[in-house]
Parts: C-alpha cells; structure tokens; sequence
C-alpha cells in the first residue's frame, strides 16, 4: 500500500502536473500567438499599466487610463484618416504627372508641323569650297609631306 500511495504521489502526480503546465505554457500559449494580431496587442496596452500601476502602488487617476484606452482604441481610425489623406496626396501627383505627360506629347504632335512651316529641309547649304577643293585636287601623290625616305612597297 504504501509503494502504490509513493508511486501515486512522487510519479503520477508530478506527471499529470507537468502535462498541464506543457497545455497551458506551449500548446495553449502558441495557439494565442496565432491569433494574436496587432489590434489586440493595443488593447493590451491600457490593462498592462494599470497591472504596472497596482503593483507598484503608483497613483493614478482613472481618466488617465480611460484617455490611454481611448487614444489607443482609436489608433485604428486615425490610421485610416493618415493612409486616406496619403493616398488623395498620391493620386494627386500622379494627375499632375499625368498632365504634364499629355502637355509634353501634344507639343512633340507639332513639333514636325511647324518645322515643316518653317522649311527646315528646303534650303540646303552650298559647299563652294568643298567643291573647289575637288576641282584642284593633286594628282600627284608621289610629293607627300612628311613620307620622305620611306617607302611603299
């Protein structure tokens, strides 16, 4: 009787108190990090300094901690306000951006017209020296400058 009654309580017991603790410190404490997200981690928050308030025995009003509560409650809305007002500033530049864009492709549209008006291609240049340089060519290569004593085989 008394080995069944050490068994029970120096085995069994501690067993059956450890794998609690593993439920509840492991598998049930994994699960709720799952579901943790960022909105519940918020709410936290205000629960957190009146536990840190209590504890220390630090006195502090109840409207501080409502008014902590509620500016972190509405975290949520002012998020939403900054990534609208964010976004209306984006779609206004890309409308400028936009603009500027059909601006730069109407003037490109009449550039060639009014080249055109102005007759860009109608008049060409005359190359008179050109053309003397090519009526009084040497045909004599044999003179060039600086070939002297070398020779072409």
């Amino acid at each position: 009787m008394w080995q069944r009654l050490w068994q029970t309580w120096t085995i069994d017991k501690p067993a059956v108190l450890g794998d609690w603790l593993w439920q509840i410190l492991v598998v049930e404490l994994a699960a709720l990090l799952d579901r943790l997200t960022l909105r519940k981690l918020i709410a936290l928050i205000p629960v957190a300094i009146v536990i840190g308030a209590y504890w220390h025995r630090i006195p502090l009003p109840p409207e501080l901690l409502m008014l902590v509560g509620d500016v972190l409650a509405y975290i949520d809305i002012f998020s939403m306000i900054f990534l609208i007002g964010f976004f209306t500033r984006v779609a206004t530049v890309v409308a400028v951006v936009r603009q500027a864009i059909g601006l730069v492709r109407a003037v490109m549209r009449h550039v060639p017209m009014a080249l055109h008006r102005f007759g860009v291609r109608d008049h060409r240049a005359k190359d008179s020296a050109r053309r003397r340089r090519l009526t009084h060519a040497k045909t004599d290569d044999d003179g060039a400058a600086g070939m002297a004593g070398l020779a072409w085989a």
